[in-house]
């Protein structure tokens, strides 16, 4: 993060420790550390009592080197936090709460395979995307709590960082009173901050040997599939260097009206995965209404017929454009199958 955001969280930290320091039970409970991560990881604070901790200040770096940045945690967690032995009660399980704002720019794998299989259990890691730049889809593989906040302006920090605050005391108290290290969230309230769910993001399968698109027809707002049969041919330019070189194509089988009923009966997005036209061959008039195009592209991602006029209306969107023949490939939207 640079600029405002980076701003927004040095704010938020500050006003989390002012308000926790009037809580007895934070008081009693919390300790803060503070590592940072660009293209390398560095802890800017230890391990640290509330009464005598401090702020510091979060530095720029480049990168967004994750695999990383979870590797020097988990190197920290090992000497940081007191295990429990038959002898003495052991630290709380601890909850950390990550902040991205982009994608891994580093081969992070091997640093999620370790996180999950030695530390995911005996830590409520608390994962956020600031902003919608991050893949959450990746998110979701060190972590069952992933939350977004969707417009990183001030107001929104705001209430986002007293979000952070009313969990902590929460489990703050929890701990206290019952013995109890179960994380606790605060409730979620505004349209600023949203828990992710994850069945929604968990990678869908597609049959592979069909490529099906769902389009909708400009002129009856009815919807149609259209439906490809994947076919390996020669490829006998790489003969040379690649004896029996196949190649991956699909070939139209047709277009098919389809009831709402469709949507009822179909798991899930309905857009999971795309494809790119350069292997797709073939494009049908629209069953629907006759229109000569039956594949026709919105700036949206939409699929839908069109007619020989210029100016075409796209019925996923409402919005009206001109409209030509294309010259590339690009990639468009796939079913499940």
């Amino acid at each position: 993060m640079v600029g405002e955001p980076i701003e927004q969280v040095q704010d938020g930290m500050a006003a989390i420790v002012k308000e926790l320091r009037t809580d007895p039970y934070s008081l009693e409970t919390v300790y803060i550390s503070i590592i940072a991560f660009a293209g390398k990881a560095k802890k800017l604070s230890p391990l640290t009592e509330l009464y005598n901790f401090y702020p510091p200040k979060i530095p720029v770096g480049g990168g967004t080197s994750l695999g990383n940045a979870l590797s020097f945690l988990m190197n920290d967690l090992d000497t940081a936090i007191q295990k429990t032995t038959l002898e003495e009660k052991g630290d709380w399980k601890p909850i950390i709460f990550l902040f991205t704002d982009g994608n891994p720019t580093d081969e992070y794998e091997k640093s999620f395979e370790r996180w999950n299989q030695k530390y995911r259990k005996n830590v409520n890691l608390i994962a956020v995307s600031i902003g919608d730049n991050a893949d959450l889809s990746i998110l979701a593989k060190i972590s069952n709590n992933i939350l977004q906040l969707k417009v990183p302006d001030a107001e929104s920090f705001k209430q986002f960082f007293k979000w952070i605050t009313a969990s902590i005391k929460t489990n703050s108290v929890s701990v206290s009173e019952t013995n109890s290290d179960t994380l606790q969230l605060a409730p979620i309230r505004g349209e600023g901050l949203a828990k992710i769910d994850l069945e929604k993001i968990k990678p869908a399968k597609i049959d592979d040997n069909f490529a099906v698109i769902l389009a909708r027809c400009q002129t009856t707002d009815r919807y149609y599939l259209i439906k490809y049969q994947k076919l390996l041919r020669d490829y006998p330019e790489f003969a040379e260097f690649i004896p029996n070189a196949k190649v991956i194509t699909y070939r139209l089988i047709g277009a098919f009206p389809v009831e709402k009923s469709y949507f009822e009966l179909s798991e899930g997005r309905q857009a999971i995965g795309q494809i790119n036209t350069e292997i797709l061959h073939g494009f049908p008039t629209c069953p629907c209404c006759g229109n000569q195009y039956g594949f026709s592209t919105c700036m949206c991602g939409g699929i839908h017929c069109s007619n020989e006029e210029s100016t075409q209306t796209c019925p996923w969107c409402g919005q009206t454009a001109e409209y030509s023949l294309g010259i590339s490939n690009m990639d468009v939207a796939r079913t499940r199958g």
